[in-house]
C-alpha cells in the first residue's frame, strides 16, 4: 500500500483525529520533511485529510525501519510499497525524537521547519522521551524528566493561543505557568503556524482532578458527614485556585491588553447560546426538560445593558488543565478548545467564561463516581454540597485574588454556566452516554 493509503487506515484509530465516524476521500502529504537518515529515518509530514466538504490538516512524525522492534508494534502505521520499509508513530520512539529536543537547543532551520528556543532558556539537548497521558488532541513528550514537548496533531493555520499566552505570562513574570522554552514552526495554507511548544516539566506535580476526585472519594467513604466537615476537604485549595487564576487573567490583561465586548457583542453570544441550545434538545431529548430555564437565562444575558470588559483567557479550563506543586497551582494549555475555531480561541471575551468552566468542573468531580451506581443515589445530595463548597470557596478566592466578583454578574456567569452545560450534554451524548446524566443532574441545581 501506499503511504496515503496507509494512514488513511491508520488515521481513524488515533485519539486526536478528529473525522472519526466518517470517511476518509483522501489524505494528502503537503509537507515532507526529512529530519534524520538512515535506519531508522525520521520524517516530519504535514498531511491534510479530506472529508467530503471538509480538509483538516494534522501532524505526524513519521519513523521508517527495515525491521519494527515488538516495543514499537503498537505505533505500527504499516509497511509502505515503495521499499521505505515499515511506517511507525515515531512519536514512540525514543531514538527518534532527540532530534525535537537537538533542533530547538539548536534554533535549527530544516526544510520547511524553523526551531526555536526563549531567549535565556537552557536546554540540555541529547534526552530522550517518553510519551505521556492520552490526550484527546496532542501528544506530549518528557524529556528526561526536565521539559515536556507538546505536539499539535490537528493543526491550524496561524499562531497557537497556548504559545502565545504562555510567552506572555512568561514576560509578565507569571509564577502560574510551566515556563516555556522553545516551540516548533511550519507553514499551513501559507501562514506560519505553530507545531510544537517545549516547556518546563512539572515532575512532582498533581493535577486538579485527581486532587478534587481524592476529596469526594473521602467524603463519600464518611458516613453522614458533610464536606465541610470531610477530613479530605479541598475548598482551602479550591481558594488558592481562585486566586492564582484571578492573577493569571491579570496578567493576560497586562501584557495583551482588554476590549470592551459591546452591548450588540453580548446579545450576539446570547443568540449563538440559543442556536446550540435548540441543536442539543433536538438531539437529546432529556435536556428538553430543562429548556425553559436555560432559554430564560439567554434572555436575561441579551438584556444586558452595559458593555463587558474583554481579554485573552484560557478558553478550555477545568480541573484536568491545571496541576498542584509543592508551592502553588499551575495553569496548562492554554490553546482553547481545540474544536473551535482558531480565530475563535484567540479573540477576547470575558474572563467569566474561564470562571463558569471551572464551576461546571466542580459539578463534574462532584458527581462522576457516582455514574453506573443506581443503588447510591442517596450520595447526590452530598455531591451537591460539596460541588456548592468548592463552588463558593473559588469563587471567594478569586475575588481575593484581585479579579471581579463573580457574583455581582450573575446574569453573565449563569448563562456562561448553562452554555457550558449544554455542550456537556451534546458531548457526553455523543461519546460518553453513561456520563449523560452528570451534567443532566446538576442542570437541576444551576435553577
Amino acid at each position: 500500500m501506499t503511504l496515503q493509503e496507509l494512514l488513511a487506515d491508520w488515521l481513524p484509530d488515533q485519539r486526536w483525529f478528529a473525522g472519526k465516524g466518517r470517511a476518509i476521500d483522501e489524505v494528502i502529504v503537503e509537507s515532507d520533511t526529512e529530519l534524520r537518515s538512515g535506519e531508522p529515518a525520521l520524517r516530519h509530514l504535514i498531511i491534510a485529510v479530506r472529508q467530503g466538504g471538509t480538509i483538516e490538516r494534522y501532524q505526524v512524525l513519521l519513523g521508517c525501519r527495515s525491521g519494527l522492534p515488538d516495543k514499537l508494534k503498537h505505533a505500527e502505521i504499516g509497511w509502505v510499497a515503495n521499499g521505505d520499509g515499515c511506517a511507525y508513530d515515531a512519536a514512540h520512539d525514543p531514538a527518534l525524537t532527540t532530534a525535537i529536543l537537538d533542533g530547538i537547543a539548536a534554533d535549527a532551520h530544516i526544510g520547511d521547519l524553523t526551531f526555536h528556543h526563549v531567549p535565556g532558556a537552557v536546554i540540555t539537548s541529547g534526552l530522550h522521551s517518553l510519551v505521556i497521558g492520552a490526550e484527546q488532541s496532542n501528544t506530549s513528550l518528557v524529556f528526561g524528566e526536565a521539559y515536556v514537548c507538546k505536539l499539535f496533531r490537528r493543526l491550524a493555520p496561524g499562531p497557537n493561543p497556548d504559545l502565545e499566552l504562555n510567552v506572555a505570562l512568561a514576560r509578565e513574570g507569571s509564577g502560574h505557568i510551566a515556563a516555556p522554552y522553545g516551540w516548533i514552526q511550519g507553514t499551513v495554507d501559507g501562514e506560519p503556524t505553530t507545531l510544537a511548544v517545549l516547556s518546563r516539566y512539572l515532575r512532582t506535580a498533581t493535577d486538579g482532578w485527581t486532587l478534587a476526585a481524592t476529596s469526594v472519594r473521602d467524603l463519600y467513604a464518611q458516613e453522614g458527614v458533610r464536606a465541610a466537615d470531610a477530613g479530605g476537604d479541598f475548598a482551602g485549595e479550591a481558594g488558592r485556585l481562585g486566586r492564582a487564576t484571578a492573577e493569571v487573567h491579570r496578567d493576560l490583561a497586562n501584557a495583551l491588553g482588554t476590549v470592551d465586548l459591546p452591548v450588540d457583542g453580548v446579545r450576539e453570544m446570547a443568540d449563538g447560546m440559543r442556536e446550540r441550545l435548540k441543536e442539543a434538545v433536538n438531539e437529546v431529548a432529556e435536556l428538553g426538560a430543562y429548556a425553559e430555564p436555560i432559554d430564560a437565562a439567554y434572555d436575561a444575558l441579551s438584556q444586558v445593558d452595559a458593555p463587558l470588559t474583554a481579554q485573552r483567557v484560557h478558553g478550555d479550563f477545568h480541573l484536568g488543565q491545571v496541576v498542584r506543586t509543592d508551592q502553588r497551582w499551575v495553569i496548562l494549555d492554554f490553546e482553547g478548545e481545540p474544536a473551535r475555531p482558531l480565530a475563535e480561541r484567540r479573540a477576547p471575551t470575558t474572563p467569566l467564561r474561564d470562571i463558569a468552566g471551572m464551576l461546571r468542573s466542580f459539578e463534574y468531580a462532584a458527581r462522576y463516581q457516582l455514574v453506573g451506581r443506581p443503588d447510591e443515589a442517596d450520595l447526590e445530595p452530598r455531591a451537591a454540597d460539596w460541588a456548592k463548597r468548592n463552588r463558593e470557596a473559588f469563587c471567594a478566592g478569586y475575588a481575593y485574588g484581585g479579579g471581579l466578583n463573580p457574583y455581582d454578574h450573575q446574569v453573565v456567569l449563569r448563562a456562561l454556566e448553562y452554555d457550558k452545560a449544554v455542550y456537556e450534554v451534546m458531548y457526553e451524548a455523543r461519546n460518553r452516554p453513561t456520563w449523560l446524566q452528570i451534567p443532566l443532574n446538576s442542570l437541576s441545581k444551576l435553577q
